[in-house]
């Protein structure tokens, strides 16, 4: 087992969180991800409290391992979202797209662990000092929303900055990034696109489907022009969404393009006209297996390359 002050931390066996991405992170993938050592977890996305309360009370019937939930606090839920994660007594809570600072000390004297996303040393100096537990430096290469900064440069920055356990995101797929991360001083990873194409995931085949595909020049930015980058595969909807943005059209108009289209990408399969959100790490995903066959093969290829690591000398 790989040990870092995250697997402390969370009490879990391997340094691996399971992103928490709208539509696709339900309780059936969480579940899997936690039975097999690591970190599930539940992504709320814009769901009211009521289908996430259902979602914890799903999950801890197939598992009792420590699982988290992911909230977007720009959901309109997300109030409710939170309160109803205190009440149940959640292991950790992960949060992104928004301000959790008012949230961390209700969570934490609920004994939620807090794990927030960042994309800059600034956010993350600012959380630390408001009591986070640990932070996710998610570079550019994620899937989904995004920020302007690579992994492989944030990461040590973000390191650099705090004191806490960092999670290094954006890029990674398996045990390569996993000891990459490690050797920039991350205590561990978190994966999304590699845990999308895995038989537990409730995505439509189709879907993953077209992540096996892709390849590293398969995705493609949209949203800047509404201030929320987000990164997935290059289909007949994100080249919409990019014609759209550069005819200047109104952000009402972009909004209720990009409307419905994930839900229609995840549950009915549409590959052409849907959003299939995915990071670039997606030209690395090969083939469909369970979450517990990509754990265990990610540790293990991260394991073996920590210890047989070449050593470089330099020659006067």
């Amino acid at each position: 087992m790989l040990q870092t002050p995250l697997t402390k931390l969370l009490k879990i066996p391997h340094p691996i969180l399971q992103g928490g991405m709208a539509w696709v992170a339900t309780w059936e993938l969480a579940a899997a991800v936690s039975n097999a050592g690591s970190l599930g977890i539940i992504g709320a996305g814009s769901a009211p409290a009521s289908f996430v309360r259902e979602q914890i009370t799903q999950l801890r019937r197939a598992t009792d391992k420590p699982f988290g939930v992911n909230v977007p606090l720009f959901n309109s839920f997300a109030d409710e979202v939170i309160a109803v994660c205190i009440e149940e007594r959640i292991s950790v809570m992960t949060t992104g797209a928004g301000n959790p600072v008012p949230y961390i000390e209700p969570l934490k004297s609920a004994g939620i662990i807090v794990i927030p996303v960042v994309a800059s040393t600034a956010l993350a100096r600012r959380l630390e000092r408001s009591g986070a537990d640990a932070l996710i430096a998610e570079g550019e290469e994620s899937g989904g929303h995004i920020g302007t900064v690579s992994t492989l440069a944030l990461v040590p920055q973000v390191v650099d900055t705090v004191s806490i356990p960092v999670i290094a995101a954006g890029g990674i797929a398996d045990g390569r990034g996993l000891a990459a991360a490690l050797a920039l001083g991350a205590a561990g990873v978190q994966m999304g696109t590699r845990f999308i194409a895995t038989d537990e995931c409730i995505a439509h085949p189709l879907y993953k489907e077209a992540i096996v595909k892709a390849n590293e020049r398969s995705t493609m930015v949209t949203g800047y022009s509404l201030g929320h980058p987000v990164r997935s595969l290059r289909n007949q909807c994100s080249i919409g969404f990019e014609e759209l943005e550069r005819r200047g059209t109104s952000e009402e108009e972009v909004i209720a393009f990009g409307t419905g289209r994930l839900r229609a990408a995840v549950i009915d399969g549409d590959v052409i006209n849907g959003s299939l959100m995915a990071g670039q790490s997606a030209g690395m995903v090969h083939d469909i297996v369970s979450a517990q066959t990509v754990i265990e093969r990610t540790v293990a290829q991260a394991q073996a390359l920590l210890a047989t690591a070449p050593q470089y000398v330099v020659e006067a």
